[in-house]
């Protein structure tokens, strides 16, 4: 593993101190995740009665919404502060991005998924307050089918955005990091990370339409 730069390795230690509780265990925070949102996911699919052509068109636009959404949280909040969201603007900007560099991206061990995967709270939290009363109009205006299928898409989306994440800051000698997606994902991400242009480029931590959309899309090829 490469020599972690000598400001990112004291900030490492400081961040573990300070953000990791004792009683912490990455495996927990992982199976949170990813086996009780993948419970959540199958159960919303187990919902859904007699799906019409119709009704599968939830699946393509809120994934579209999603992506937009991600974009636009990442770029606005996540790296402004903004009034009412000033934990998320420390969260990613005053601790993430100086707990991972362009020069620093694989995490060390699995108490360092702290750092990267959203809190459970914080995970349930959006969960309820943001897909909850979506589904709920939804299953008024139009169907309990679109509900569901709304609420496992933006689910499984969700998903996908942490596993991703997670994915480019694995050690490179990984399997799941050395696939070829994965890699070209990470040099996007990884462009990100460099202080010069963290603010200004590659917010689509998943798949790049809205930095493509919107002209903020660095490949990563310059450093």
């Amino acid at each position: 593993m490469t020599e972690l730069p000598v400001a990112v390795r004291a900030y490492r230690e400081e961040y573990r101190r300070e953000h990791v509780p004792a009683r912490y265990k990455g495996w927990p925070h992982l199976l949170f995740t990813f086996g009780v949102g993948s419970l959540v996911f199958a159960a919303c699919l187990m919902q859904l009665r007699e799906v019409n052509f119709v009704d599968w068109l939830a699946v393509p636009l809120t994934a579209l919404y999603a992506n937009f959404a991600e974009y636009w949280g990442h770029r606005g909040p996540m790296h402004h502060r903004t009034r009412g969201l000033r934990l998320i603007y420390e969260r990613h900007t005053r601790q993430h991005h100086r707990f991972f560099t362009a020069e620093a991206m694989p995490l060390e061990g699995l108490r360092d998924l702290r750092a990267v995967l959203f809190p459970p709270l914080l995970m349930t939290f959006f969960i309820t307050a943001f897909a909850l009363p979506i589904a709920l109009v939804l299953a008024s205006a139009a169907s309990a089918n679109v509900a569901w299928l709304f609420v496992a898409t933006a689910l499984g989306y969700f998903l996908n955005y942490e596993f991703l994440h997670l994915a480019y800051h694995l050690p490179a000698t990984h399997p799941i990091a050395r696939l070829p997606l994965i890699g070209r994902l990470a040099r996007l991400h990884r462009a990100h990370h460099d202080p010069r242009l963290m603010a200004q480029r590659n917010f689509n931590i998943s798949y790049p339409l809205g930095d493509w959309v919107f002209g903020t899309l660095e490949r990563g090829e310059r450093r």
